[in-house]
């Protein structure tokens, strides 16, 4: 038998016998054919169990993070998981030549330090939080490593009211206390990160000629407002979801929204109901209500939006809404 041979039942799952160790020299007794074949299952089961253990672990993973999905529009911090990564930053930012540093913020330093490829190290090792209107919602895992750079260049050295962050992605179980020196939170596996400031968004909306720059720049910032400021928008329902989703992705409804204040009418409120085309598919019907301020009247336009998956897309565009 030759060498090849040997190596491709050593490494087989199937179970030796006395007739598959013939190849052994004929002086081996039976006593050590009996080890070999003993050791062989011991091994064999070993592995088994190894692999079944991997597989429920993946399994008991990809299960906590399968259908809980988030999209939430906040603004992303760090927090140090430990004192020992704290004093190791300190230290890099210590041995910068004076020239780079002096001038600038504590948090414009440490935006530096961390955006620089020589300290991915430690940028790898923080702890990233979402908050959301000023309250800690989530702890960020990129599902990709390599998206630490952008949760990195998310940390701004200057941030101010306008900045904004999305994060779309799976929720999982509440951290640990030991994972980010005791900050409870649920863990949030990363899949996108889009950051930009609000004045960016809104100048990028096409509008028509004839609107003033500055009247839609008002009421795109008081819709925007409106929607994230919705009680316990943290991103995590399927109404929720649809809500940020039209917020940043969908220009539609902040030129509506200015279009339907040209005709004296007020934007008054949000609704989210199940779209009567839902089935096997969750679609959300998305309602923009607006008033006349003369007769009162209250005019309906929606969106239909489906929220099956971890990206919601569009279903119908905006279009008004009759009652049935």
């Amino acid at each position: 038998m030759t060498d090849e041979s040997i190596t491709d039942n050593a490494s087989s799952d199937l179970t030796l016998d006395k007739n598959s160790l013939s190849y052994l020299d004929p002086a081996v007794d039976e006593n050590k054919k009996e080890k070999i074949i003993d050791y062989q299952s011991t091994m064999n089961e070993s592995c088994n169990c190894h692999n079944k253990e991997k597989n429920h672990r993946n399994h008991d993973e990809n299960k906590s993070f399968s259908k809980s999905y988030v999209y939430v529009i906040g603004k992303i911090a760090h927090h140090f998981p430990n004192r020992s990564l704290e004093m190791e930053l300190a230290q890099v930012i210590g041995n910068k030549p004076e020239a780079e540093t002096r001038g600038l913020s504590r948090e414009e330093t440490v935006y530096q330090a961390l955006i620089d490829p020589n300290n991915r190290y430690i940028a790898r090792q923080l702890c990233y939080v979402m908050n959301v209107e000023y309250l800690e919602t989530y702890l960020l895992v990129p599902s990709d490593p390599l998206d630490i750079e952008k949760l990195a260049k998310a940390l701004k050295p200057s941030p101010n009211l306008g900045d904004i962050d999305v994060i779309i992605g799976r929720k999982g179980s509440i951290a640990p206390p030991e994972m980010c020196n005791g900050l409870m939170l649920p863990i949030v596996m990363v899949d996108q990160i889009y950051s930009f400031d609000r004045e960016t968004l809104i100048k990028a909306i096409p509008r028509q000629t004839d609107m003033s720059d500055d009247q839609f720049t008002r009421s795109s910032n008081a819709l925007f407002d409106r929607i994230i400021q919705l009680a316990d928008n943290a991103g995590s329902t399927d109404e929720h979801r649809a809500l940020n989703y039209l917020a940043v992705r969908y220009d539609k409804i902040y030129e509506r929204t200015q279009l339907m204040q040209d005709e004296n009418h007020s934007f008054t409120g949000i609704e989210v109901r199940s779209s009567r085309l839902s089935g096997l598919r969750k679609v959300l019907d998305v309602i923009f209500f607006y008033q006349n301020r003369h007769t009162l009247v209250i005019s309906k336009w929606f969106v239909r939006v489906d929220v099956t998956e971890e990206f919601p897309f569009l279903v119908s565009s905006i279009q008004e809404y009759y009652e049935r």
